[in-house]
């Protein structure tokens, strides 16, 4: 059976005004290097020593009768305030009742509860723990509202994969064991409805593979015709039921090789356009409106890949002045987002936001990182930083930081996240939508 652990609920996905993240129920301060793991259960409130509350004492009076107030586990003060509604002492759980409740019925609750919380569900009985297997709640499961995204971090440690899942809607941090993957998956290529890419070197083999991480399930995919190492991005078609991974030009840029798609439904890699010769800013691309884009110096702008077509076509969207560096990420439905630093000196450089006006042909800015944010993300002029983006957030991570920043641009809400996954100088991020019924065929 799949383990899979409890790190602790981490209070580190942070308001400005938020007090050092508490992780688990030890209260570990900010600056230690993993939170305990911890019992997932919690006993709240102080202890009452009047002597009113003690065994014994009884109050008669309905307007003082006993109550007790529950915060639901991962929620803020302001979100927990509605869930307020008093539960009484003498409440009981009929079994008889509940042992009774349909198949259908069951299935469909168990289905909106967090994916990883099924894990420790599957504990209960012989029935819950081969729910995995149970083609009607897979079915509910493909039909309810995403859980909601998550961050996952993927590195090597001694050799030995490890991966961590940091829940953005419960602010916690959990732990899925990553052994089953082969010793050659090295580089994460990224995530997609469910399913993740993995891509490595089996001694002189360049190889792809995809993985579910929830169900343990991998398989390797077939390889290209130009098999070497490539730019890889992998897209998911939920309604369709299908995936493909679409390979660009030479990691190293030195190379003209064509451009390559698999699909999953055909099982093989289809050959596309050769890019044109362009000189590439960053190995980083971003997938948009079943569209690829990359930046370029040379000619100024983006280079788009069309999959329906299979060509590439140059967009002369010229990039803002003094841009030092910058990320392209994918938004929701058409949004193409640029990311990136401005300025020449430290004193003066700011982190900002534009999105591609389709229309224009150019970029327009629509926000900027506060001065502290900035300065505590990037404490060095010419440190690196990371971002990557899903459905309209875009999260930053820096090499010297052990935690990330996250930026919702529908709400331009800034908050930090915290946790022992980000501490390690090699680990690898994106982020995830876990799910149980996403195939790797």
């Amino acid at each position: 059976m799949i383990t899979m652990d409890y790190i602790g609920q981490s209070s580190g996905f942070m308001s400005t005004v938020s007090s050092p993240p508490l992780l688990g129920n030890g209260g570990s301060r900010e600056d230690d290097h993993c939170p305990r793991q911890v019992s997932p259960i919690r006993i709240g409130g102080p202890r009452n020593t009047s002597p009113l509350g003690r065994v014994g004492s009884r109050n008669t009076s309905p307007s003082r009768q006993k109550v007790i107030k529950t915060k639901p586990r991962g929620l803020d003060e302001e979100t927990a305030a509605t869930f307020g509604k008093s539960v009484h002492l003498d409440v009981q759980m009929e079994d008889s009742i509940w042992a009774m409740l349909p198949e259908d019925l069951l299935n469909e609750i168990l289905a909106r509860v967090p994916p990883f919380m099924i894990f420790r569900l599957r504990s209960v009985c012989k029935r819950w723990n081969s729910i995995l297997q149970d083609s009607s709640f897979l079915k509910f499961h493909s039909q309810v509202p995403s859980h909601g995204p998550c961050l996952l971090t993927f590195w090597k440690n001694s050799q030995t994969p490890q991966c961590s899942v940091f829940s953005l809607p419960l602010k916690t941090w959990y732990r899925i064991p990553f052994t089953f993957l082969p010793h050659w998956a090295f580089w994460l290529v990224g995530s997609s409805a469910g399913l993740v890419c993995f891509s490595g070197l089996d001694g002189l083999t360049f190889k792809t593979l995809v993985c579910n991480p929830l169900t343990q399930t991998w398989r390797t995919l077939p390889s290209m015709h130009y098999n070497q190492q490539r730019q890889l991005i992998m897209v998911v078609d939920r309604m369709d039921r299908s995936f493909k991974v679409i390979a660009a030009s030479d990691i190293y840029g030195d190379k003209s090789l064509p451009t390559e798609v698999y699909h999953s439904k055909l099982d093989r890699w289809s050959l596309h356009q050769i890019m044109p010769a362009v000189n590439l800013c960053s190995s980083k691309m971003a997938y948009c409106d079943s569209r690829l884009y990359l930046e370029t110096l040379s000619p100024l702008g983006l280079m788009m890949h069309k999959l329906e077509t299979g060509y590439w076509e140059h967009i002369p969207a010229k990039f803002p002045r003094s841009l030092l560096d910058g990320y392209l990420v994918a938004g929701t439905q058409k949004r193409l987002f640029l990311v990136g630093r401005i300025g020449l000196y430290s004193t003066l450089q700011s982190m900002r936001i534009w999105e591609l006006d389709h229309a224009n042909i150019m970029w327009v800015e629509i926000s900027r990182m506060p001065p502290k944010y900035f300065r505590a993300l990037l404490r060095l002029s010419a440190e690196r930083f990371e971002c990557f983006g899903q459905d309209n957030l875009i999260c930053f991570t820096s090499w010297n930081q052990g935690k990330g920043l996250l930026y919702d641009v529908d709400k331009k809400v800034w908050s930090w996240i915290a946790g022992c996954a980000l501490q390690s100088y090699n680990s690898q991020v994106c982020f995830y939508e876990p799910r149980f019924d996403a195939s790797i065929y």
